[in-house]
């Protein structure tokens, strides 16, 4: 006999905890299947050294809903977020940038005055635009029918109260590439690259690609310990979130089952009936939530004679592949960076190996042709800085999140049979700016795209499981007419990043989903 919930979750990440949670608050038996030995999806803390632990995938916190963390009582179930000293550290060849509190227009003002004299314009600018993402991330885009006509008038009412120029810049964050909107406010390299770095992460794309821009602000709008913009590491890395989320959802009565990977979805009659676990065994509901992406989704689980043909077409379209490369690095000491020897406040930030827009865009052009770049654009942080618990005393773990690596490689390459290399031409990558990196690793782990998508499902290593762009946003995220998460499929709903607000670490999507699924229990016959 098939054991019967009222709701199933595909998928123990963070968003699916969070749909988890708001279900079973309401009374509904909710059950997690998660295909690894531990929860968390992408969001998890491992050890792949001996003493030495790091976030294994995600790696940083900044849009973590505040909503969510204090519904779930977070900080009660044990995570602790603690705010970098600097967000951004750049080094060059004979210099370098610091970004952050207190430091920003100073340190512009060492490359160019003029640049220094717009930054207060420009962030204020740019915080009220996010504050708009703000206002939308916790709402349902608008569906069809009358319902999503009105939904689409109440969400877009405010933005009539931008000003002109507000509206102006909105628009062109939408369509512009991510040059031309820091070009129409800036002159001096460096601070362009600092600002034109969030553009291409998680996006295979040239900071001068039309609609980069949005992907730019896509990550500016959200907060760390109520101070917007800024960055933060969770004590004990990015797993702390997921565990504490996972304490959250057993004390409302949320059992979450590891190792146990779906197969398929159950489907009669165009509605969803359960899900067939890899082992055989059968697990029924009338609601299922879906916290792995669209492609995954679509393209594995569920039968395609089972969905409109429309719908099909459509999501046979839906794009993916974020062109991430992610290693973590045990270190015997800190890197000693040419440019600033000392240890100081810039071991705790961003650093990013990227020092110009060109260098992004040449990166891309390189990586789209041949599959990777020789000039790699590596983000490098030590949280080991922050938070002692990650490594043995005196040594220190590091995150290298690398951009432009192409989810699929040219002439039948494999990433398996490269991989090694290109995990060599990142250390030497950063080796050129600390000549001591390379000497200082004990050990390292390596995730190429390919090693993203079989490990955590994230289709050609999509860490947004769906590209951040205009014709895949709101209400068209995964496809126009279903971004209210509720899919074609009777029961079948969509709760991870590739519904709305996207990706990132926000709990956002899960956190609407929920809300979507209990406004229409009515149509389910549950348990409770």
């Amino acid at each position: 006999m098939p054991m019967q919930y009222d709701a199933i979750i595909i998928g123990g990440g963070h968003n699916g905890l969070v749909t988890a949670f708001y279900l079973a608050r309401a009374g509904l038996k909710v059950h997690v299947c998660e295909a690894r030995d531990v929860v968390g999806g992408a969001c998890v803390t491992e050890e792949f050294a001996p003493g030495f632990r790091n976030s294994t995938a995600s790696y940083t916190v900044s849009l973590l809903q505040d909503k969510v963390a204090c519904d779930m009582n977070l900080a009660e179930h044990g995570l602790k977020i603690v705010n970098r000293p600097l967000n951004n550290f750049l080094p060059l060849e004979r210099d370098y940038l610091k970004v952050g509190p207190g430091v920003t227009e100073r340190e512009v003002a060492r490359f160019s005055k003029k640049d220094a004299a717009a930054l207060p314009a420009y962030d204020a600018r740019l915080e009220v635009l996010a504050d708009q993402l703000r206002r939308l991330a916790l709402k349902t885009p608008p569906g069809r029918g009358l319902k999503g006509m009105a939904a689409m008038a109440a969400q877009g009412w405010p933005l009539l109260g931008l000003s002109g120029p507000e509206q102006r810049d909105l628009f062109n964050l939408f369509t512009r590439s991510a040059r031309e909107f820091l070009d129409g406010w800036f002159e001096s390299d460096p601070i362009k690259a600092v600002l034109g770095f969030d553009s291409i992460v998680g996006h295979f794309a040239s900071p001068d690609t039309p609609g980069s821009a949005y992907v730019l602000l896509h990550h500016v709008f959200g907060q760390v310990n109520g101070i917007k913009g800024a960055w933060g590491h969770a004590i004990g890395g990015m797993g702390s979130i997921t565990q504490a989320m996972a304490r959250a959802c057993e004390e409302k009565g949320v059992s979450i089952g590891l190792e146990e990977p779906v197969a398929y979805v159950n489907v009669g009659g165009g509605t969803a009936r359960g899900v067939t676990l890899a082992d055989g065994r059968v697990l029924d509901a009338p609601i299922i939530a879906s916290n792995v992406g669209p492609a995954l989704l679509f393209g594995q689980l569920i039968d395609r004679s089972d969905l409109p043909d429309d719908f099909a077409r459509a999501i046979d379209g839906y794009a993916c592949g974020s062109g991430t490369f992610r290693m973590n690095v045990a270190l015997s000491e800190l890197p000693e960076f040419s440019v600033l020897k000392e240890p100081g406040h810039h071991h705790g930030a961003g650093i990013i190996i990227a020092p110009s827009l060109d260098y992004m865009d040449r990166a891309y052009t390189g990586a789209k042709a041949y599959g990777w770049s020789a000039r790699p654009i590596v983000e490098m942080l030590i949280p080991s800085t922050l938070d002692d618990t990650l490594a043995p005393p005196g040594s220190h773990v590091a995150s290298l999140f690398c951009q432009q690596f192409a989810p699929r490689l040219p002439d039948g390459q494999s990433w398996d049979d490269v991989r090694e290399k290109v995990a060599d031409l990142i250390v030497d990558t950063v080796t050129a700016h600390a000549p001591n990196f390379k000497r200082s690793i004990i050990a390292r782990q390596i995730h190429s795209p390919l090693d993203l998508e079989r490990k955590f499902g994230l289709i050609g290593g999509d860490i947004f499981h769906g590209r951040i762009s205009l014709d895949q946003l709101w209400a068209a995220r995964p496809v126009l007419g279903h971004g209210d998460h509720r899919m074609p499929i009777k029961g079948l709903y969509l709760c991870g990043s590739g519904a709305h607000p996207g990706g990132g670490v926000t709990g956002a999507p899960g956190h609407n989903a929920a809300r979507e699924i209990l406004a229409d229990r009515p149509l389910f016959k549950l348990r409770a």
